[in-house]
């Protein structure tokens, strides 16, 4: 008795492999543009983190945007300076930490923040209500801004409005 597969069982193996194939490999190719975009949900909620912050405990708060490092860091404001290295916000998540995002990390997919313009800076801060402003101390209502997440499969625009601080994505490509 010979044991083995037939010519037939060994094609119908092959024709099932290559439908499962192709049927995963475009889902597959679809994972980089989630990434990029999870690195724009956390801006988008860390944006709102910082409104509802500075609102819950009456103090200012600012997001200091940094293009060359592709990094952003969560801060109190106090008086008219901001210092991210010494005024960073506690990470939530471990002890000890600073507030800083790195969109270099392999979980966004190489996004990367490009064409800030937020008060003609990097710097978007809201008051002790939660309203954004023009600068640190300031009365000055902000006049809104955007900034650009940017990968290999995708572009989007983040804009916070002028005068609640509402934030909203556009997708440009």
């Amino acid at each position: 008795m010979r044991r083995g597969y037939t010519l037939v069982e060994v094609l119908v193996t092959v024709v099932i492999l290559g439908i499962a194939g192709a049927l995963v490999v475009p889902s597959m190719s679809g994972a980089g543009i989630l990434r990029v975009q999870a690195g724009v949900r956390t801006i988008v909620s860390d944006i709102n983190f910082a409104q509802m912050d500075a609102l819950a405990y009456q103090e200012p708060r600012g997001i200091v945007f940094d293009v060359d490092t592709n990094s952003y860091t969560i801060v109190q404001v106090f008086g008219g300076t901001i210092e991210p290295e010494t005024d960073a916000l506690y990470d939530p998540r471990g002890p000890g930490q600073r507030y800083r995002v790195n969109l270099n990390d392999f979980d966004f997919g190489g996004a990367r923040i490009q064409n800030i313009d937020l008060n003609g800076g990097n710097v978007l801060i809201f008051d002790e209500i939660g309203g954004p402003v023009a600068t640190p101390g300031s009365d000055t209502l902000s006049s809104g801004g955007s900034l650009e997440v940017v990968g290999h499969q995708g572009r989007f625009r983040i804009d916070i409005a002028a005068f609640s601080g509402r934030v909203s994505v556009v997708r440009l490509d």
